[in-house]
């Protein structure tokens, strides 16, 4: 036991031993490393000591140098400002002196100057009066040259200056009729060839026909009767119709006929279809007369639109206002001296139409512009203005292109033409007015037209006689070749012309031709 114990024991104590040998080796160590790290610490600290007072020394000693290069730099600096000041300040002194000088130089120049007006005012006082002696002088030979020369030809200078200006005035207008000539023919023979070209090829194209009606409708009977039946008792009949119809119908001793008379054709034909349905019925009243009144407004109306439907196809236009084309409708039973209204108008669609082909605008637009020309006269009597403002301001409410419009404005010079389409609606307009048997007038009414432009070109200086042929479109003018020459022959046409635009009315236009004849008379013996 005690021999197990014994080893077990020194084994312990060896242990033990080993143990505190190794602690103590380790302090040991540890001492000594951290003597180590103190001494190499002090090293290091004196070390950043030595540096930082060697930094400090240095950093003063720059410190030093850069304030002395900077107090050098700054002496230098003012030196050189004190230099450029002194340049500055003697710049200004010889620019102040140079100045003076110029100033005097030019005072003394001024001086001479005014020296010199005074001198000349001297001399322009001098010469004025000197002028003014030689004006009186001159008027004073003058009024004893005018004097000689009034005695010496017998005309006071008032007629001699007249006699001078008509002279001048003469030689004036001569020339003027040279010029005007000249320019006229340029025109003519620029512009006639392809004018007469457009309006030729555009009237031989269409041909229209016409239908001729007057103010008034005949109405034939039955029999003798029936006049006694459209009166009624005590005329109630009659004043009946004519209160419903807005017409005035004539019973007189005509056998078996009714006169029906208005100006407003619409009424006319209401009346007169009213009446043909009243003689097959056979029943005459107020109140059967209303009630089939009535009935034919409603198909007079329906007929009106129809006929502005079957116009608006004709022509192949599209998107036309419903009113519009109502009122286009009742153009059929208007006239304008004979002339249908709304044949007139589809004419001057087409016509247009052609010419725009011509020359290369929309086709379209301008059939357009010229079958709604005359809308006007379809509108009753209380809408105010022209036919022409009055229909361009309807079509417009129901939104017509505003080129429409002003064509329509402005084809009675309403408004003055600023477009192509309104000038070919102008030409289509009187092209179709001035067509053989599109208009009628009474003999009366051509004879005071022809008398009244015989009268006016007969109240022309230098004229002999005038005639109007060609039944009033042309107006030859004879003349005496001894007081008008060829030129002023030019101008006296010109001013006939004019003259009878301002104070005519008459419809297409009027060729006045001015002949100076020339005859020269001797005989042989």
């Amino acid at each position: 036991m005690n021999e197990i114990l014994v080893p077990v024991l020194m084994a312990i104590i060896g242990l033990f031993v080993g143990a505190v040998g190794a602690i103590y080796m380790k302090r040991m160590r540890d001492e000594k490393t951290k003597k180590g790290a103190e001494d190499e610490a002090e090293r290091t600290l004196t070390k950043a000591r030595s540096e930082a007072q060697r930094i400090d020394r240095d950093s003063k000693q720059r410190a030093k140098d850069f304030e002395a290069r900077a107090r050098k730099t700054a002496e230098n600096d003012i030196q050189k400002q004190k230099q450029k000041l002194q340049q500055e300040e003697k710049n200004l002194v010889d620019k102040e002196a140079k100045l003076e000088k110029e100033f005097q130089g030019k005072e003394a120049e001024l001086e001479t100057k005014l020296q010199e007006i005074a001198a000349r005012d001297e001399k322009l006082k001098i010469a004025e009066k000197r002028l003014v002696e030689l004006e009186l002088e001159a008027q004073r030979k003058q009024d004893e040259l005018r004097a000689r020369i009034e005695t010496a030809s017998g005309l006071s200078a008032a007629d001699a200056k007249k006699e001078m200006i008509d002279a001048l005035t003469q030689d004036a207008r001569t020339e003027a009729a040279k010029r005007a000539l000249e320019i006229e023919e340029e025109a003519k023979a620029e512009a006639d060839g392809k004018a007469k070209r457009i309006i030729a090829m555009a009237v031989a194209r269409y041909a229209g026909e016409y239908t001729s009606e007057r103010t008034v409708s005949v109405i034939n009977l039955p029999n003798e009767e029936m006049k006694g039946k459209i009166i009624g008792r005590e005329g109630r009949n009659i004043r009946a119709l004519e209160a419903a119809c807005g017409v005035d119908l004539i019973v007189d001793e005509t056998p078996e006929a009714v006169v029906i008379s208005s100006f407003d054709p619409v009424r006319r034909e209401v009346a007169r279809k009213a009446l043909e349905k009243l003689m097959e019925d056979g029943r005459v009243h107020p109140a059967r007369i209303e009630e089939v009144i009535e009935k034919v407004k409603k198909e007079i109306f329906k007929i009106m639109k129809e006929d502005g439907e079957k116009a608006v196809f004709e022509l192949g236009l599209a998107g036309v206002h419903p009113e519009i084309v109502k009122v286009l409708g009742g153009l059929k039973y208007r006239h304008t001296l004979t002339q249908n209204v709304l044949q007139h108008s589809i004419e001057v669609g087409f016509l247009a139409g052609m010419m725009a082909a011509e020359l290369g605008v929309d086709v379209k637009r301008a059939r357009r512009a010229g079958l709604l020309h005359d809308i006007g006269k379809g509108l009753d009597h209380t809408v105010e203005g022209s036919h022409a403002i009055t229909g361009a301001e309807f079509l417009k409410k129901y939104g017509e292109n505003e080129q429409v419009c002003h064509a329509v404005r402005a084809h009675h010079d309403d408004e003055r033409p600023s477009s192509v389409l309104a000038f070919l609606v102008q030409a289509a307009n009187v092209l179709s007015n001035s067509r053989p048997g599109a208009r009628r007038q009474s003999m009366d009414s051509y004879i005071r037209r022809m008398e009244d432009m015989e009268s006016i070109g007969n109240s022309f200086d230098g004229v002999v006689r005038t005639f109007a042929v060609q039944t009033g479109k042309e107006l030859r003018v004879l003349v005496e070749s001894s007081r008008v020459t060829d030129e002023q022959a030019s101008m006296l046409s010109y001013d006939i012309a004019r003259k009878i635009e301002r104070e005519l009315s008459y419809p297409g236009q009027v060729k006045v031709t001015v002949v100076r004849e020339v005859r020269v008379i001797e005989h042989a013996r």
